[in-house]
């Protein structure tokens, strides 16, 4: 149950709702039991055994005192107009009690629905932050759809299976201690009876649910599946499309979907399972409790009236249904228990990426960029050895070699999206462990080769990186990006919305709005990762304009699979297998005749054919 407790901790911000939540359960409560118990004194008067009151005591906060006054009361009443009489004043007793009743259930849910609904949405706010937090290797290890999953499905499960048990466990407690309490007034012997029956049947309904979270947890892992295939086959329908793939891909979506079904069918029948269950033990402890107590009346030896015997057992019979409730919720919250695992599994990952206490800010790049004998894995094996190599301010390197070389991982190092597994990288002479993550990343832009848009307006993708741009800014960057001359040609120009992921765009246009987003932000650092290495050739050259024109007077870091499009470069590093092999200018690296001769020869080859 820590998982729970941990739950509940999230309730402390709602103490106040929380506090009046219980005053008017209480409340409630008590409402409720008055009208229950005015079967006693309707019982008596409709039988004619209601015991005369000829006295008042003095008013006190007490049952007896209650209770005797109420049948002076009753017995004034019957005296000058009749049991009729005295009977409409109990049934308007009893529907005044009910209002106050049912007044304060709907007033201890009102202020029940703050407390559910915050907790739920302080439960994804913290999730969502978290998943800004991770590293980027936590996601290379997860299915996105599973992410997903734990962010709606798992979120939604807590919210109904736990989230409704807790107004259950706020409510039921409550209104058992208060029934209980007074059935241990009215008769002790027997009450005691009923509490040695009602532990049998909790053993029974726990042993039942014992297997619901397991099986819960499975489930959810399924569904993560099944989005997972849901977000592949969005993100790759022209490819399933163009291989007539669409019936494979049918069958492992319903292969997926049925086991999730089976798994779903077992878990929902072993759950419907617990009200009909706590229902048949509860009535086995009624009648029991009917039949011993029952005895004792007709023999006498117990000291409760045929009137109050049946009030006796339309009060326990109340306890019933919050016992039922409370049997329901733990089969409730062990369904809802697997979804908070998860959850949690999130929220307790290493972020692996920590600022140190005493950070330093830096607001500007003075002088260069070293990587001091950097090594690094992602798991067991090394992707970089002993990288060491200067970057000058105002310099141009570019990083070339085969595909998984490690040149993006290189990039990645710069703005900590890794850290490094040995050595060092420092910029203008700190380590960059030294400064905040944040100032840092501030100091750079990053041109990937697959542009990252949002589903939003051009506007809002280009002022991406900068807070309150303004229109002038952006038509300024795009302009700088060669992007003003398509965004001019819609109706709606910089508001127009581009899609998913800028689908409405050919992958030129996505490229120059990433250059746009780049430009306005006027980072001193650029890391351009193969930015036109997936472009026709017009594209290309409109993009490359671009690029040129955004490294001007800046700090770039280009990773380069065109080569024509680094042989100005003033340092070109050449990487095979994690390590560097050549480094030098173009013409240095031609003199060479090594690797970087022999990848410029195929390309070049490569563009005469």
């Amino acid at each position: 149950m820590k998982r729970f407790f941990q739950l509940l901790s999230y309730v402390k911000p709602y103490w106040f709702n929380a506090i009046l939540n219980g005053v008017f359960n209480l409340l409630g409560a008590i409402f409720s039991l008055f009208s229950l118990a005015m079967v006693i004194p309707f019982l008596g008067i409709l039988f004619g055994t209601q015991e005369p009151v000829r006295e008042a005591l003095p008013l006190e906060l007490s049952v007896q005192s209650i209770q005797h006054n109420f049948n002076y009361l009753l017995t004034k009443q019957i005296d000058t107009h009749g049991p009729a009489s005295a009977l409409l004043i109990v049934s308007l007793v009893v529907i005044l009690t009910s209002l106050f009743k049912n007044l304060c259930i709907f007033l201890a849910n009102f202020f029940m629905a703050t407390i559910r609904n915050g907790v739920i949405q302080d439960l994804r706010n913290k999730l969502y932050d978290k998943i800004l937090q991770l590293p980027l290797s936590f996601f290379s290890n997860e299915k996105k759809g599973d992410i997903i999953t734990r962010m709606s499905s798992d979120v939604q499960e807590v919210e109904w299976s736990i989230m409704s048990s807790i107004e259950m466990i706020f409510r039921d407690p409550i209104t058992i201690v208060i029934y209980l309490s007074t059935l241990f007034f009215m008769s002790y012997e027997l009450t005691l009876f009923a509490l040695v029956l009602l532990p049998i049947s909790g053993l029974v309904i726990g042993r039942v649910g014992k297997n619901l979270r397991k099986q819960s947890g499975q489930g959810q892992r399924r569904i993560g599946n099944i989005i997972s295939v849901v977000e592949e086959t969005l993100s790759g329908l022209r490819i399933i499309k163009g291989f007539n793939a669409e019936e494979k891909m049918s069958q492992r979506f319903k292969s997926m979907n049925h086991f999730y079904t089976q798994l779903m069918i077992k878990v929902f029948r072993r759950r419907y399972l617990a009200s009909p269950l706590s229902e048949f033990l509860g009535t086995i402890v009624l009648v029991s409790l009917m039949y011993f107590g029952g005895s004792l009346v007709l023999n006498h030896q117990a000291n409760l009236s045929s009137q109050q015997f049946i009030a006796y057992l339309v009060i326990f019979s109340q306890v019933i249904n919050p016992a039922k409730a409370f049997s329901q919720a733990y089969y409730n919250i062990q369904k809802g228990m697997a979804s908070l695992d998860r959850i949690h599994q999130v929220l307790s990952a290493d972020i692996k990426i920590y600022e140190d206490a005493e950070a330093v800010s830096i607001t500007e790049f003075k002088d260069k960029i070293e990587f001091v004998n950097v090594s690094f894995k992602y798991e067991d094996e090394y992707v970089l050895k002993n990288i060491s190599f200067t970057i000058k301010k105002g310099q141009m390197v570019a990083l070339v070699g085969p595909s998984g070389a490690g040149k993006s991982t290189i990039a990645d190092l710069i703005p900590r999206f890794f850290d490094v597994t040995e050595g060092d990288i420092l910029m203008d002479g700190v380590s960059i462990k030294k400064l905040k993550i944040k100032d840092l990343r501030s100091l750079m832009g990053i041109v990937t080769q697959q542009p990252i848009l949002f589903n939003d307006t051009i506007f809002r993708n280009i002022a991406f990186g900068k807070d309150n741009a303004k229109k002038e800014e952006v038509i300024h960057a795009a302009c700088v990006a060669n992007a003003y001359d398509f965004i001019k040609e819609y109706p709606n120009q910089l508001y127009t919305n581009i899609g998913d992921s800028g689908d409405k765009l050919s992958g030129g246009q996505k490229q120059r709005l990433s250059i746009a987003r780049a430009v306005l932000k006027n980072p001193p650092i650029l890391i351009l990762d193969e930015a036109t290495s997936s472009l026709d050739t017009e594209s290309e050259r409109l993009v490359q304009d671009a690029l040129n024109k955004l490294m001007q007077n800046r700090t770039s870091i280009v990773i380069a699979h065109r080569l024509s499009t680094v042989v100005n470069a003033d340092q070109i590093l050449v990487i095979n297998k994690g390590e560097i092999v050549e480094r030098g200018t173009h013409e240095e690296l031609i003199a060479m005749n090594g690797l970087y001769k022999k990848l410029h020869d195929i390309q070049n080859q490569h563009l005469l054919v």
